[in-house]
């Protein structure tokens, strides 16, 4: 507990350091990199907004939706035009599904500009309809990423899931519904809600080992400063240290039928996947796309881009997004250039939360070795038992995967707390 302690506190810290406006300044355009990189494109809209949610998003007007598209398409145009080639897409929210007319005609515009080998698509379970997933298999979608979050009724009703996606039952019967439609049906859930116990964990767990999708994410609860209070008026405090085990019964209970392609991501063991299945589990494409993606370029209102060694944002303002469009102008917002040394501790950060990272490319990369620029780091974590080396690559541990979790917890509550400041500076209602 005291190492996980620390291991909080420091990043913590660090993600103050890099996710404040006093280290950020007003953003220029990326430069073309020299080839093809990964594209994330954001969609914030949602019929009803979920209270521990700290992504940017806004309640859905059919209209605003519409125009909102047809910026994205030309976002895309500009990019196309600077000479950037996207190899894979990730399309996230809010619920990208929301408008599918638009959303198909913004994915025919990607396959005819770019081509991308592997796109995901995020979606809501009333959207997971077979009509919904073969028009998104026919545009090329590999990947589709369902918020699940929990089959307990009290624990959705208390989030508000219930009475907006339906019972356990319902959300059970649409993801068994839903397989074999696309490459790839990923089951996003949550542990750690201040209200739930071991057991409702357990029968969560019970029953995803019945529907058996093609991958399971299990995040712990993150939840930025801004929505804190608010958690915390609708289930109370959590308990310290259940996270930990939490995470411990969800890895030994997925062991032999699933395989982590992250610290918290789990794809289907290839012994236990139907001859369908297309790729071994460790190649699938996850949510987290910025693991496997050393730049990658973010469209869209509010929307993460990193490109160089310069992390940038657009604005979170959807009218001023759509009218610095209609200028033919890049809607961005801040960025914050990165030292050498903080680029790799973010290579260290990610690759190794993808299970690995090897030595020979992060030299290739930065320029020099692990040790020389990340000494400190690796021993602390290879001393407290989170990595090792392994046939000349660093590979995360069993106790490594919590440590990592630990870290992409708060890195992540860091970017939602960078968020929701942009939101209320954009006049955005974030309580």
């Amino acid at each position: 507990m005291i190492i996980d302690d620390f291991i909080t506190r420091y990043m913590r810290y660090k993600t103050r350091q890099y996710f404040s406006l006093p280290g950020m300044t007003e953003a220029c355009p990326p430069e073309t990199p020299d080839g093809p990189v990964h594209l994330y494109i954001h969609i914030p809209f949602c019929s009803q907004l979920c209270p521990y949610c700290s992504f940017h998003r806004v309640l859905f007007h059919e209209q605003q939706a519409k125009v909102y598209f047809g910026a994205l398409r030309k976002e895309l145009g500009m990019y196309k035009e600077r000479g950037f080639e996207f190899s894979s897409v990730y399309i996230g929210g809010g619920t990208p599904t929301i408008l599918m007319d638009e959303l198909l005609k913004t994915l025919l515009v990607i396959q005819e500009m770019f081509s991308p080998g592997e796109i995901s698509v995020e979606t809501n379970p009333d959207r997971l309809t077979r009509d919904i997933l073969s028009s998104l298999a026919s545009m090329g979608v590999k990947r589709v990423s369902v918020g699940i979050q929990t089959f307990d009724d009290d624990l959705l009703r208390a989030i508000g899931r219930y009475d907006k996606y339906g019972s356990a039952e319902q959300l059970k019967t649409r993801l068994i519904e839903a397989q074999g439609i696309v490459d790839t049906l990923n089951a996003d859930m949550i542990f750690n809600f201040p209200a739930q116990d071991r057991g409702m964990l357990e029968r969560d767990l019970d029953i995803l080992e019945e529907i058996a999708p093609d991958q399971i994410t299990f995040y712990p609860l993150m939840i930025s400063d801004f929505t804190r209070t608010k958690m915390q008026s609708i289930m109370g405090m959590g308990e310290k240290g259940k996270e930990r085990l939490f995470y411990s019964i969800i890895s030994s209970r997925l062991e032999g039928s699933y395989e982590p392609a992250s610290a918290w991501c789990f794809s289907r063991s290839p012994a236990t996947s139907s001859p369908a299945t297309s790729s071994p589990a460790t190649k699938k494409m996850i949510d987290e796309y910025i693991v496997n993606s050393q730049e990658y370029v973010g469209i869209g209102s509010g929307a993460f881009g990193l490109v160089g060694s310069s992390i940038y944002t657009n604005t979170f303002s959807l009218e001023e997004y759509v009218t610095r469009i209609d200028q033919g102008l890049l809607p961005l917002s801040f960025q914050r250039q990165f030292s050498a040394r903080e680029l790799a501790r973010y290579a260290f950060l990610m690759d190794l939360f993808g299970m690995r990272m090897d030595p020979r490319i992060f030299r290739e990369r930065h320029g020099r070795g692990i040790w020389q620029m990340l000494g400190p780091e690796t021993l602390f974590f290879m001393i407290i038992g989170g990595i090792r080396m392994d046939s000349g690559v660093l590979r995360l541990t069993d106790a490594g995967r919590y440590y990592w979790v630990i870290m992409m917890r708060e890195f992540f509550i860091g970017v939602d707390n960078f968020r929701d400041y942009n939101r209320r500076a954009a006049g955005i209602d974030v309580e």
